[in-house]
């Protein structure tokens, strides 16, 4: 794979953009047209070539402009990452997968040699090389989980399994949409997600709970999430509210096919080997609506499903402010002729 990795912005100017292939690859997230609360969890398998699921960790022309704006996020708000000291296995599990699935899936950008407990580590594109013990949490610069998910797109958190529920003890967070770490951290599965209407009504949490308890090691499994966001902003912290929150007001008729973003998150949960915990890793995907309706059965489909939305999840994600123009002007690419079923990406 001859990735070209992009020098763009996720703030201040926002240079930030996809390519035609990313546009082609983005994963809309959206089964048909009417909105459905689904938890639509499925394996996380390899998917087709050029996908965004070919590999368990996406590697895309972001890359280095991601890693670049979670180290100034890290830089102004280190709380960002936390882990509890009973989470220190996980850690170096977490390390582990991440490495090796990286080294094996694109040898042109990472290597790693491993010796017993000695390894050492190359990442050509950041420029990073390391030799350090495994387990020896001495030997690298950063703990294992820090020093590993700086490397790697994507949040994540770690969570310990104990009296029957998930409690989620470690984690890094810099590229959000509008939770927070430090609040979250030490809480149960039900505690972090309390915030979410409808979804406890219909039960959805104690199924989900309930399945993740017997999450079995080597089977992961993967989901979509969305919700939307002005400009390409990866970093929607509550912490920065006062950075992003505003943008919310200034979408207008003339400007939301450059300013309102579709935010995708393919979410993916692993059982680790030695510690037992689960990693869950939550990797955003924006585009931008002049993007996205390059596709008219995507800006059909957007249309439909935006029409259909609950107005109490529409507060719940945020986007009222800018709800009904963004439904307005994508009206206009919605023809009432029919879509396909089924997921709308290559």
């Amino acid at each position: 794979m001859n990735t070209i990795f992009k020098d763009e912005t996720f703030r201040d100017d926002f240079t930030f953009s996809n390519s035609p292939a990313a546009i082609k690859r983005f994963p809309f997230p959206y089964w048909e047209d009417k909105y459905r609360y689904s938890v639509n969890i499925e394996p996380h398998v390899p998917g087709p070539k050029g996908s965004v699921y070919e590999f368990p960790f996406d590697v895309d022309e972001h890359y280095v402009s991601d890693m670049r704006d979670r180290a100034l996020v890290l830089k102004e708000d280190p709380t960002r990452c936390q882990a509890l000291p009973h989470m220190m296995l996980a850690q170096w599990d977490t390390l582990e997968l991440i490495m090796t699935s990286l080294a094996r899936d694109y040898p042109e950008h990472f290597s790693l040699e491993r010796n017993g407990d000695d390894w050492h580590w190359i990442n050509r594109p950041l420029r990073i090389e390391n030799k350090f013990r495994f387990g020896d949490a001495s030997t690298l610069p950063y703990e294992p989980m820090e020093y590993i998910t700086r490397q790697c797109q994507g949040d994540f958190t770690l969570s310990d399994q104990r009296d029957n529920n998930l409690w989620m003890d470690a984690g890094i967070a810099t590229a959000q949409a509008d939770w927070s770490l430090d609040f979250d951290v030490g809480m149960n599965f039900m505690e972090w997600h309390a915030p979410v209407p409808l979804a406890h009504e219909a039960g959805v949490f104690d199924r989900a709970l309930k399945f993740l308890l017997a999450l079995q090691y080597g089977k992961p499994v993967r989901r979509l999430n969305w919700t939307m966001t002005i400009n390409p902003r990866l970093d929607t912290s509550p912490e920065n509210y006062h950075k992003w929150g505003p943008d919310r007001a200034t979408v207008t008729p003339e400007n939301v096919g450059d300013k309102v973003h579709l935010r995708v998150e393919l979410q993916a949960l692993w059982r680790l080997p030695r510690s037992n915990a689960i990693l869950f890793s939550i990797r955003a995907y924006l585009i931008k609506m002049d993007e996205l309706v390059t596709d008219l059965n995507k800006a059909r489909r957007m249309h439909r499903v935006l029409q259909t939305l609950p107005p109490e999840l529409a507060e719940y994600k945020g986007i009222t402010r800018y709800f009904d123009v963004t439904k307005e002007w994508l009206a206009k690419y919605d023809d009432g002729k029919p879509t396909p079923v089924g997921f709308l990406f290559e």
